[in-house]
């Protein structure tokens, strides 16, 4: 039987005002699979204080800083079984660092670095580490993309010929002030990528989660179309996947009436599906030469991948909150396997590290090409 005693979880970054933070202890939270017990909520020793205060956290397990908080509860009888990273990009590397080398799992925001050195810097740290490492490419937590997963590899669709993923936003179509934006828009924090780095790794994870295709090469033309804009915030991806498939990728955050428009559509040779976030409760499905039909969480055809992470009958709207409790509960599973050594039930599918380097391998691609006037570059 699963250990259902809450996992001891610890937060790095987060604090107030911080929204993913709170997304991330709501998720956590959601299935009653951990209990956040520390946390160094802010680069700010007050502002880290304020934090754990109006969160309920024992003043002596609030830390000035990650690497205070990885040495003490790392000694801690009671200390923190895993730790959540959900700071700015340049500071994932240094805090999975901290915790990995003393055996805490992490559980880390995407994209998984600011750099591509720093990402391979840190899958060597998570090799030698006994410690899991998971990444929150929350909308594979989706049950319909899980269903798309799974109606792929058994051939559902067919050979895959063309996928088309697009993610569009609008946020930053005029210069935006404000942390949310001050720090996405910082090559220092963010990297090299801008809606590369932070909207397009998630629609690049997806298409490959889905599909199970390796990228081959790419070509792409970047823009950075608000003045003094230093990172890009549109994007144009031309994809060729080993084995003959092509794709297109889109991101935008300069794309007026789009509020978090990610879409995934698959065609093969017997058929394709279209699935849009905002409405993640449908996804058609159209048999080549047959009518679409209109697939729903938990209705009639629902898979059994797709039936393992539901949590209410069809009809009830599941959204975003459950799609990243996904990932917590599949981290969860992990975890209690790891504790005596077991290993992580097949069933159970998380991001890893391994999907975090492709996704910086995906951003360095995307701005060499387009330092090559949108030239073909190996991926």
């Amino acid at each position: 039987m699963t250990d259902v005693t809450p996992i001891r979880l610890g937060m790095v970054g987060g604090g107030n005002d911080a929204f993913i933070g709170g997304v991330h202890r709501i998720a956590s939270r959601i299935d009653g699979r951990f209990r956040l017990v520390a946390g160094a909520l802010s680069s700010t020793p007050e502002k880290a204080r304020a934090s754990g205060a109006a969160l309920g956290l024992d003043p002596a397990r609030t830390y000035d800083d990650f690497d205070a908080m990885a040495a003490r509860e790392a000694r801690l009888k009671d200390g923190i079984e895993a730790v959540a990273i959900v700071t700015p990009n340049n500071v994932h590397a240094a805090a999975a660092m901290a915790f990995l080398k003393r055996g805490i799992h992490v559980i880390c925001d995407k994209p998984l670095t600011s750099t591509l050195a720093d990402a391979r810097k840190l899958v060597k740290a998570a090799e030698r580490s006994n410690a899991l490492f998971v990444l929150t490419h929350n909308y594979t937590g989706y049950p319909l993309m899980r269903q798309a997963r799974e109606m792929v590899a058994r051939g559902d669709l067919g050979k895959i010929r063309v996928v088309q993923v697009e993610y569009a936003q609008d946020w930053l179509t005029q210069a935006t002030t404000g942390k949310q934006a001050a720090w996405r828009t910082d090559p220092a924090q963010s990297g090299a990528g801008g809606s590369t780095g932070d909207i397009g790794t998630h629609a690049f994870n997806l298409a490959s989660f889905v599909t199970g295709l390796e990228l081959e090469s790419l070509s792409a033309d970047l823009q950075a179309f608000v003045g003094g804009r230093q990172l890009d915030d549109n994007a144009h991806v031309m994809m060729r996947f080993v084995g003959g498939a092509r794709g297109m990728l889109w991101c935008s955050q300069v794309a007026p009436g789009n509020e978090n428009a990610l879409r995934l559509r698959v065609y093969g040779d017997k058929g394709g599906i279209d699935w849009e976030q905002e409405n993640p409760n449908q996804m058609w499905f159209t048999p080549y030469g047959e009518p679409k039909r209109l697939l729903t969480r938990g209705g009639a055809g629902s898979t059994a991948d797709a039936a393992r992470v539901t949590r209410i009958p069809g009809g009830h709207p599941e959204g975003y909150l459950e799609a990243f409790a996904t990932i917590y509960n599949e981290a969860a599973e992990a975890i209690v396997a790891h504790r005596p050594g077991k290993k992580t039930p097949e069933a159970v599918v998380y991001p890893t590290i391994s999907d975090g380097l492709k996704g910086m391998q995906f951003v360095d691609a995307c701005v060499r090409s387009s330092a090559r006037n949108a030239g073909w570059v190996k991926f």
